[in-house]
């Protein structure tokens, strides 16, 4: 009976040191406040943004131009064999080989039709040949004609007048039909003179395009303008050719020799943040494979029109960060986390974003002193925000909410005029671009709005 009853009793024991532990445990750290300092100094708004190195020149891997040409009517032709992306080529290395199949199809077409103008040539000729000789004859006996019926007007000069007028026809006639078919020799001459020049052309042409065919085929063996390493092509869709991509006529480049002395980082800036972005602002560039290294860059250009990516509803800018110096051991499409400075607000106050805290129409801070002090927040940056009014430099204030915050009172109520004063002031902003964008889409709309409307002069009346 003892050993039942000690048992219950120690399990109790257990159970009430622990809620006591527990207890003294959360009192204590209910007590722990982080703090931090109002700092004084420079304020950098910047945007953060992703990107991706790229050489900033390069040298272009192309196919043979000549599949361009309108002849061959080759749209678009697939990558049999590649190298390695990365490899470190010298120049006049192989790098691609095009597949042949349909291009070997299209030769043969080519010939084919080749064979059959030559065949067309060649019956064009023979038929030529054999209707201009017949309509020589032809000729040859009307001129046999002419000089019979010249002979026959002769020996009738001591016939009847009507012998003689009867011949003197005949041999109009017989100058007649031999003019005429003189004539109609010289037109079939010049007909059968323009079908061999078209089928002789056509012929020229087929031969050319077969000759044009054949040289093609010998370079679709591709090999390395200059020495470099080589990077895949992107494509539009930012997929990147390899071996079984197509490459069309209109962008034969396969793949790319970078200058890897000069690296920009290809970023998107979103439509939120674009308007912060201009030409020339520094940057500070990290490298996600390397944490511990930073470079420096300066924006280079920013699209002026948006595109949408793939796999995304926001609208994005293209911007490009040209980086100030390089390294041998950055590689293009290693990922950039990019820091865009895009101001800098000299000596002013701010505390991190965390410590500022606001309800439905005030922002305030948790001070030290057990007040809560009513501020007039500014800029922000990913990190800070920058106090207008309300706070002193090296003033401590709380990061977290202390015990019943409720409790504590406000002060600085004078600050409420100008908060006010700050809203209708960005509400009047709002309400001024709103009317300025309104007054943009209605010009576009009705353009003729734009010119002054024509008054005629007012006409004296004597």
């Amino acid at each position: 009976m003892k050993k039942r009853i000690l048992i219950p009793l120690i399990i109790i024991a257990v159970v009430v040191i622990s809620i006591i532990i527990y207890s003294a445990t959360s009192d204590t750290e209910a007590k722990v406040r982080l703090t931090t300092d109002v700092i004084k100094g420079d304020f950098e708004i910047l945007v953060t943004v992703t990107g991706e190195l790229q050489a900033e020149n390069s040298v272009e891997i192309r196919a043979p131009a000549e599949l361009r040409s309108r002849n061959l009517r080759m749209r678009s032709i697939k990558i049999q064999d590649l190298v390695l992306e990365g490899t470190v080529v010298d120049s006049g290395d192989w790098v691609a080989t095009l597949d042949k199949s349909e291009s070997d199809n299209t030769l043969k077409d080519i010939l084919d039709e080749l064979e059959k103008d030559q065949s067309v040539f060649t019956k064009t000729k023979l038929d030529t040949t054999i209707q201009l000789r017949q309509l020589r004859d032809e000729l040859i006996n009307l001129a046999f004609n002419m000089e019979e019926s010249k002979i026959a007007l002769e020996q009738s000069q001591f016939e009847p007048p009507a012998t003689i007028r009867q011949a003197q026809i005949n041999l109009d006639k017989a100058n007649r039909a031999y003019n005429q078919a003189n004539e109609n020799y010289s037109l079939k001459e010049q007909q059968a003179k323009a079908n061999m020049t078209e089928v002789s052309i056509n012929l020229d042409r087929q031969e050319r395009t077969r000759v044009e065919m054949i040289n093609v085929l010998e370079k679709f063996d591709i090999y390395a303008p200059a020495p470099g390493m080589v990077i895949y092509k992107k494509d539009w869709s930012g997929a990147k050719r390899t071996i079984g991509s197509e490459i069309s006529t209109w962008d034969l480049t396969v793949a790319t020799l970078p200058d890897l002395s000069t690296l920009v980082s290809i970023t998107y800036v979103n439509e939120i943040d674009i308007s912060k972005i201009k030409v020339g602002q520094d940057v500070r560039v990290g490298v996600d494979a390397f944490p511990d290294m930073e470079f420096t860059g300066t924006i280079k250009s920013v699209a002026n029109i948006g595109e949408q990516l793939p796999n995304t509803d926001a609208k994005v800018f293209e911007v490009i960060i040209r980086l100030n110096a390089s390294d041998p051991i950055l590689r293009p499409s290693m990922t950039t986390s990019n820091t865009i400075i895009t101001s800098t607000l000299p000596e002013v106050l701010y505390i991190p974003l965390e410590a500022l805290h606001s309800n439905d129409s005030l922002s305030f801070v948790y001070c030290k002193n057990q007040t809560r002090q009513i501020v007039v927040p500014g800029l922000t940056n990913e990190n800070s925000v920058i106090i207008e009014h309300g706070l002193e430099e090296d003033q401590q204030i709380y990061l977290n909410i202390p015990d019943e915050p409720e409790n504590l009172k406000f002060q600085g109520h004078e600050l409420i005029e100008i908060i006010k004063e700050k809203k209708a002031e960005e509400e009047r902003r709002k309400a001024e671009l709103l009317e300025e964008q309104k007054k943009k889409m209605d010009s576009m709309k009705n353009p003729g709005s734009r010119r002054g409307n024509f008054h005629a002069p007012n006409r004296r009346q004597d």
